[in-house]
């Protein structure tokens, strides 16, 4: 099954903006994260609704962040995204003629709900500033400087 890794796509570009001295075209964010820029005009509509970002058209246009990186945490970003589901498990059906898949779903159900509860818990915590920070520390410890080409390589 396919992992849904939208949220990760859109906190790595949220890094690379910050890292950025002015707007950035979709074009240029497509080819940060290897994909069209299409689709990064897509989440960046909705994250803009949100007020995380802003757009401006025309000559030296383009995206920029619009929100306060310590304030702003990654269950934010989870929430600016529609809330995806978490899990691809779930119950073989949620209603249940037989008592035994009942039982099976209630446990499940709670197990789910749990951890569902603590990842966001735990999203909610980390802000982006956070997540900038661990950036630039692990920049730091390979000795470079910032450069969006070569920190993409192993």
């Amino acid at each position: 099954m396919r992992r849904d890794s939208k949220l990760s796509g859109v906190l790595h570009v949220l890094l690379h903006m910050a890292e950025h001295p002015g707007p950035m075209t979709s074009d240029d964010l497509g080819r940060v994260m290897q994909t069209n820029p299409v689709v990064i005009r897509r989440i960046m509509a909705g994250l803009r609704e949100q007020g995380l970002v802003r757009s401006e058209k025309g000559h030296g246009g383009g995206w920029t962040i619009s929100c306060d990186f310590n304030a702003v945490t990654l269950r934010d970003i989870y929430d600016a995204l529609g809330a995806p589901e978490i899990f691809a498990m779930g119950n073989r059906s949620e209603s249940p003629g037989c008592l035994v898949e009942e039982a099976v779903n209630a446990s499940l159900d709670d197990a789910f709900e749990e951890a569902q509860r603590r990842l966001l818990d735990r999203l909610g915590k980390v802000t982006l500033a956070a997540l900038s920070r661990d950036f630039h520390a692990r920049m730091v410890e390979r000795g470079q400087a910032f450069d969006p080409q070569a920190i993409h390589e192993g």
